[in-house]
């Protein structure tokens, strides 16, 4: 007799349970989910050496603006606090003379109570806070001898003085505050630009920091290139100027011959001028850079002004001031110290400033070289004035 129980469907369930084969699959696709959920997100892309060398340079620009404003900063904080200490002896001394110009009132009063020769509206005008408003009133002026109303009149004014100058004092100490905020917030964002480069240094292999001494160096080859062709143009520029003067001298003498008596050969006295290349005060300049060349191998320090360290703007004022010259401390100052001169016709002693912001200051020696404090890490050093390329350059400027 047949069976009329129907076969199972292959692939049908088994007691709730699928078949080997699907449920093989299921495990599979719910581990390869719980392992897309599970993974880490992917990591930023390494930056290449030339993005590093880059971003390197830009933070070091940054903290060197940061400098010359932390610079500015302390120099102003150094002002307000001589300022402030001033105007509290001031407000010292005056209330000194208010207090003897009440204790004289005091004794007037006193005398005059004893002797009964005053009124208690006298004595109550001499030991008031505000004299004045007693001194106004008519009454009380005939009761006043001459020496008794100068007192008032002294003590009124030392009063006004001493409350104007004491208010003033006030005023300087709050302005003093928000600049010891000022130079505290550009301490910091020097620092940090700081930490920041060092970060990106550090995380550096051999190789990579092998590379970026590479990028180094080939920027260095083209500035020394820019500066070797600025020395040749500013020859040729001299030697001209040389021949043109002693065109100029030979044309002269020979017309004062000519015109001369017989056996007269004129003035024959003058020279070629001085070349154009020579500074006027070239003995300072020489001064200048004398100090400066004794600086090199110094470390660049932010905010240093010397004799062990100097920023780029300290080493430029100590420089100067070694020649008998006063600089202001910042950049963005110092660019105002002098006459703007040409690039073309930059001489020793001159200044170089670097960047749109003024940041960066070198003592030019000469051949398209200076002598400067170049950035932390660095020592003070003779380098190209196109070690950061020729859109670096801001302007030239001759102090003396």
């Amino acid at each position: 007799m047949a069976s009329h129980r129907k076969a199972r469907p292959s692939g049908a369930r088994i007691a709730g349970i699928r078949t080997p084969a699907l449920a093989t699959a299921a495990l599979t696709s719910v581990a390869l989910l719980s392992q897309t959920a599970n993974a880490a997100p992917s990591a930023e892309p390494r930056p290449s050496i030339e993005e590093v060398s880059k971003k390197v340079d830009a933070l070091y620009h940054q903290a060197e603006t940061a400098t010359e404003k932390y610079n500015a900063t302390r120099e102003k904080t150094a002002e307000q606090r001589k300022r402030v200490d001033t105007l509290l002896d001031d407000v010292a001394r005056r209330t000194d003379k208010l207090n003897s110009a009440r204790e004289e009132l005091g004794s007037f009063a006193a005398a005059q109570y004893r002797t009964g020769a005053a009124a208690p509206d006298t004595a109550t005008l001499l030991l008031a806070d505000n004299p004045q408003d007693y001194f106004d009133q008519t009454q009380l002026m005939s009761r006043l001898t001459t020496r008794q109303k100068a007192a008032v009149d002294d003590y009124v004014t030392e009063q006004a003085a001493t409350t104007k100058k004491r208010t003033e004092a006030t005023r300087s100490l709050e302005s003093l505050t928000a600049t010891q905020k000022e130079l505290k917030t550009s301490k910091a964002t020097v620092q940090r630009k700081l930490a920041e480069a060092r970060d990106l240094l550090s995380k550096l292999n051999a190789e990579e920091k092998a590379r970026l001494a590479a990028i180094e160096k080939k920027k260095q080859e083209q500035a020394a290139a820019k500066a070797a062709e600025l020395a040749r143009q500013q020859a040729a520029a001299e030697k001209a100027a040389k021949e043109q003067s002693s065109s100029g001298t030979t044309t002269g003498t020979a017309s004062g011959s000519a015109s001369g008596s017989s056996g007269s050969t004129g003035s024959t006295g003058s020279t070629a001028t001085d070349s154009p290349s020579t500074p006027a005060s070239s003995s300072k300049a020489a001064e200048a850079l004398a100090f400066a060349r004794a600086q090199i191998g110094k470390p660049y320090v932010w905010g240093a002004t010397g004799p062990d360290s100097y920023d780029c703007s300290g080493l430029t004022q100590a420089a100067w001031k070694a020649a008998g010259v006063s600089l202001p401390r910042v950049t963005y100052d110092q660019v105002n110290a002098g006459t703007t001169v040409p690039l073309s016709d930059a001489r020793p002693g001159d200044l170089v400033f670097f960047y749109g912001d003024i940041s960066h200051v070198g003592l030019y020696i000469g051949d398209g070289m200076m002598i400067h404090a170049p950035k932390p890490g660095a020592y003070v050093r003779e380098e190209s004035i196109y070690y950061d390329g020729t859109s670096a350059i801001h302007s030239v400027v001759r102090p003396a």
